[in-house]
Parts: C-alpha cells; sequence; structure tokens
C-alpha cells in the first residue's frame, strides 16, 4: 500500500522559514512527479510547486522566489524550502504523487504564520 508521510509543520512568525518533508513507501515504482498543494481554511485546494524526476520544478506565483522543492530520487522523497513566510502562506500543506491511475496524497501538516 502506497503512503506518502509528510513531516516538517508548525508555527512560525512572519519571515521564518520551515522545511517539509515527504516521504513516498509501498510503491513497486518511482514516481515521476511529486508536488506540493496547499489548502487554507474556506479555500479551494492549490497547487504550490511540483517537480519532475528530472529535476525540473514548476511553481505558484504567490511562492516564487520564496519557496524551493526539491527532491531525492533515490529515496522517493520530496522537499519543500519555505522561507520569507507570510501570514497567507497558512494552511495545510499535502505531498501529492500523481499515477495514471491514481493520485497518491499525504495526510497534510500544519503550517502556521503568525504576524
Amino acid at each position: 500500500q502506497v503512503q506518502l508521510v509528510e513531516s516538517g509543520g508548525g508555527l512560525v512568525q512572519t519571515g521564518g522559514s520551515l522545511r517539509l518533508s515527504c516521504a513516498a513507501s509501498g510503491s513497486v515504482f518511482r514516481f515521476n512527479t511529486m508536488g506540493w498543494y496547499r489548502q487554507a481554511p474556506g479555500n479551494q485546494r492549490e497547487l504550490v510547486a511540483v517537480i519532475t524526476r528530472g529535476k525540473s520544478a514548476n511553481y505558484a506565483d504567490s511562492v516564487k522566489g520564496r519557496f524551493t522543492i526539491s527532491r531525492d530520487n533515490a529515496e522517493d522523497r520530496v522537499y519543500l524550502q519555505m522561507n520569507s513566510l507570510v501570514p497567507e502562506d497558512t494552511a495545510v500543506y499535502y505531498c501529492q504523487a500523481p499515477t495514471s491511475i491514481y493520485d497518491y496524497w499525504g495526510q497534510g501538516t500544519q503550517v502556521t504564520v503568525s504576524s
């Protein structure tokens, strides 16, 4: 059974940094794309960043220049370094790994940025 497990969320002040990690386990194949999404209360889940196995990355405009996505292909781990955090970044962050037949999601990790 495939599982994605996130870690690294927490409470931080405006301007601070956090690093999220996501580990995939139970898969018999390697994920080509892995990414991070977030959902704030009352809002729809939105894409934050995605990265391919070839390390090509794309970001939401709201996080460009502040967040960096990276991955360890050997371990199927993906990371999100978040710098210069602002209260608008407060949300539950989810790791996602899509396949041709199913999209896998982690359970989410809370990130709260205080003003």
